[in-house]
């Protein structure tokens, strides 16, 4: 067994490692959310937590962990009678990307329940978890429907596994911790305000930090055991002072006034629901309680806010996430000391714990510097730089307000990754037919496993009003849901769109559809086309902020290499395909259709357009032309690319042409 990364020895990332540590101190506070780009230790430290864990006692035996003090009464291996237990320590669950609802709650024998009711049950990581760690590595890839089972195990304290009339519960408390990189695409709102806090983290830009993380890397990897040992007495010492922590969070008294900063703040920031005056309430007890003291002051208040609201006041995927500290501390020294506790001192002493008063961490020296600069510039061009003003070209256009779009659907019935946008054969949704299972069986068609066992029940020898069933008579459900798919955005920004008015509303049409594939689970790939040639501004993707942030800096001017652009989007989809052969692609052209530059600009264009057709690509192109005269040219673009022309004003849901236009294609998908 290889020898983890002491979490002591983590250099810098205080934000991180506090937040850990609360919810070592207080599992009540529902996790944490790690945010960051790659490599900044989120992982290491995450799995360095479990080394500091307390010991946990459970009955022998019992596959659930079950408290022996306080044996759950429903535990599916009970009853347990209150007793002595055994100590072991507290264990830290991956939960993998590709793993099935299955493996995630549990799997009940169906054969055994229907032949023999009994409940048979293979317990799945949710157990496993229980009184530990769970930590989801790059949660925001993770299949929706599992992140909802996951939060609403964490959020009950239970995990439920219902299938056909049969049910087993068991307990299923847990520290859940995730961690993402925003690049690979965020987590719904709804999602991201279940976790308790969240945390930014970013690599220092500070030389002489970068240099002491290399340097405690390479020690480690050469002799693992002798740097852990190295750091043994660091260990102890925050493992007694969780302990310690631990044993004092009772005692801490939140008082009116710091419940009065809580809600005050709360209200200021305009965050959703209740959720969040809760958990800045228990994150602020749990900061006194590490720091050693049993009142909240209003140092542990603004701490609180600053990891428990962040995230929850995100509108839309647009949004970057942050809190503007001066209005949070005009709000707290409004409403603090109103009745003697919850105040603070206006300048508080540091104490013993290094920077950031009782949150400080237990090497002050590790602190990293106040860079502040994590913030990345636009991309607009090659190398990340934007590009340079010159002849023929305009400055970046700011976007219009979005708008809600129809729905826009591949046709056919694809089985691509679980979403929102069109049919497919999926694990989730209403059930179309019955098949014979293809390995285990995870959803049982009832009606058609018992048609299939009828016929043979008198030579089975059937006695009684039992039902003889054996493995060859399951079935497995069929059913159909709705699949993400690749929405590949292909942008004229040529002189001909370079009306900043005309450019605006371009960019806010765009816009309109990122947020609705942002809705529906989708990846999203951008491509620009203006001058002689056309770039891939995004390659596909799931962060559709990061196209976003794209089409923000997208200049305009030039000639209309229309013909560059369906090539290169052409390009795109045949590696996209070769990686992700399951998930179909709809292709959005944004152009008014004219297409200049070079010989034979327009059957360039319409030759290339040809080759979407004859693959049954699905399309739609985006009319962009205005005035008074219009040639129509969007709309031969469509017809050669087997698709569907709109134009802005169609776009929108609340348009007088219906509510919802399926993409047309030369080939209709089976």
């Amino acid at each position: 067994m290889s020898t983890p990364f002491p979490f002591t020895a983590v250099v810098g990332q205080d934000d991180l490692r506090l937040a850990l540590l609360l919810n070592a101190v207080s599992p009540a506070v529902g996790g944490v959310l790690v945010r960051g780009e790659k490599g900044t230790a989120k992982s290491t430290a995450v799995r360095a937590l479990s080394a500091l864990m307390p010991e946990v006692d459970v009955v022998p035996g019992c596959r659930f962990s079950c408290d022996p003090h306080s044996p759950d009464p429903g535990c599916p291996d009970g009853p347990h009678e209150p007793g002595a237990g055994v100590a072991r320590p507290a264990r830290m669950v991956e939960l993998p990307v590709g793993a099935s609802e299955d493996r995630l709650v549990g799997a009940l024998d169906i054969e055994r329940a229907l032949a023999e009711g009994v409940k048979a049950f293979e317990p799945g990581l949710l157990a496993d978890a229980h009184r530990g760690i769970l930590y989801v590595d790059e949660v925001n890839l993770l299949h929706d429907h599992l992140v909802d089972l996951l939060l609403d195990a964490a959020a009950m304290g239970a995990s439920y596994v219902e299938r056909e009339g049969v049910s087993v519960r068991h307990a299923s408390r847990f520290l859940l911790v995730g961690t993402m990189n925003p690049e690979e695409g965020e987590l719904r709102p709804q999602l991201l305000d279940r976790f308790g806090l969240t945390v930014e983290v970013s690599a220092s830009r500070e030389p002489d930090q970068r240099v002491e993380v290399v340097r405690r890397r390479l020690a480690h990897d050469d002799d693992p055991a002798g740097f852990a040992a190295r750091w043994a007495d660091e260990e102890a010492a925050v493992r007694a002072r969780i302990a310690a922590a631990r044993e004092l969070l009772p005692s801490v008294r939140l008082g009116d006034g710091a419940l009065r900063q809580i809600a005050a703040t709360c209200a200021a920031f305009e965050v959703d629901g209740m959720r969040a005056d809760i958990v800045m309430a228990r994150t602020a007890t749990a900061l006194a309680a590490w720091a050693g003291r049993t009142d909240v002051l209003a140092e542990d208040v603004r701490q609180a806010a600053l990891l428990a609201l962040p995230h929850r006041r995100r509108r839309n995927p647009f949004d970057a996430p942050g809190l503007d500290e001066d209005k949070l501390d005009e709000t707290l020294e409004e409403f603090g000391g109103q009745d003697g506790d919850g105040g603070g001192d206006d300048d508080p002493d540091p104490g013993p714990d290094g920077p950031g008063g009782p949150g400080g961490q237990p090497e002050p020296d590790d602190a990293p510097p106040g860079d502040g600069d994590a913030a990345a510039r636009p991309e607009a061009g090659e190398g990340g730089e934007p590009r340079p003003s010159g002849a023929g070209e305009q400055s970046p256009v700011r976007a219009a307000e979005p708008f809600r779009t129809k729905v826009l659907s591949v046709p056919g019935l694809g089985e691509g990754a679980a979403g929102r946008r069109s049919r497919a054969r999926t694990e989730h949704g209403r059930t179309t037919g019955a098949r014979r299972p293809r390995g285990a069986l995870t959803k049982l068609h009832l009606a058609a496993t018992v048609q299939a066992a009828a016929p043979h029940q008198r030579a089975r020898g059937r006695s009684g009003r039992g039902l003889v069933v054996r493995r060859d008579d399951l079935r497995q459900a069929t059913r159909e849901g709705r699949e993400g798919n690749l929405v590949l955005f292909v942008v004229d920004a040529s002189g001909s769109m370079a009306a900043r008015q005309r450019m605006g509303a371009v960019k806010g049409a765009v816009l309109s559809l990122l947020l609705d594939a942002y809705q529906r689970r989708d990846k999203v790939g951008l491509v620009t086309f203006r001058g002689a040639a056309a770039d891939v501004a995004l390659p596909p993707t799931s962060s559709v902020d990061a196209a976003a942030a794209r089409l923000e800096s997208l200049p305009t001017g030039g000639r209309t290499p229309l013909a560059a652009g369906l090539l290169r989007a052409h390009e795109v989809l045949r590696v996209e395909r070769l990686r992700d052969p399951a998930r179909r692609a709809l292709v959005v052209v944004v152009t008014d259709g004219r297409a200049t530059g070079g010989p034979e600009p327009v059957a360039l264009a319409r030759r290339a357009a040809r080759l979407f057709a004859a693959e049954g690509v699905a399309s739609v192109v985006v009319d962009c032309e205005s005035g008074p005269v219009r040639l129509g040219l969007a709309g031969r673009l469509a017809d050669e690319l087997g698709g569907t022309a709109v134009t802005l004003d169609e776009l929108r849901a609340d348009a007088i042409a219906g509510l919802v236009r399926d993409v047309q294609g030369t080939r209709r998908a089976a």
